[in-house]
């Protein structure tokens, strides 16, 4: 079992950066991909991105590519979301989740909120 504590969201304005942090205890996070995912308000989930096991290769989508970086260290079992040039449509909760290779995201964080204030 692991539980997925995300942290570090909050109100900045646009062009500002923020960097969130999804801790894990209970287990280690090294064999797991791990993703970022948000909800906008009144939206559906969106996938952010995603890095894998060994951190080696990461995966945007496309409207955060050049201004969000996915990082992570296994040795703190701690995977970042580090998000610059921050834009009013980045405003959502943003969840940290835990999946094996090749199969759907089991474990998921509480979520923190980011709000960009134009």
């Amino acid at each position: 079992q692991v539980q997925l504590v995300e942290s570090g969201g909050g109100l900045v304005q646009a062009g500002g950066s923020l960097r969130l942090s999804c801790a894990a205890s209970g287990q280690t996070l090294s064999g797991y991909v791990m993703g970022w995912l948000r909800r906008a308000p009144g939206k559906g989930r969106e996938f952010v991105g995603s890095i894998r096991s060994s951190g080696g290769i990461t995966n945007l989508v496309d409207s955060v590519k050049g201004r969000f970086t996915i990082s992570r260290d296994n040795a703190k079992n701690t995977v970042y979301l580090q998000m610059n040039s921050l834009k009013p449509e980045d405003t959502a909760v943003y969840y940290c989740a835990a999946a094996l290779p090749g199969q759907s995201y089991e474990y998921w964080g509480q979520g923190t909120q980011v709000t960009v204030s134009s």
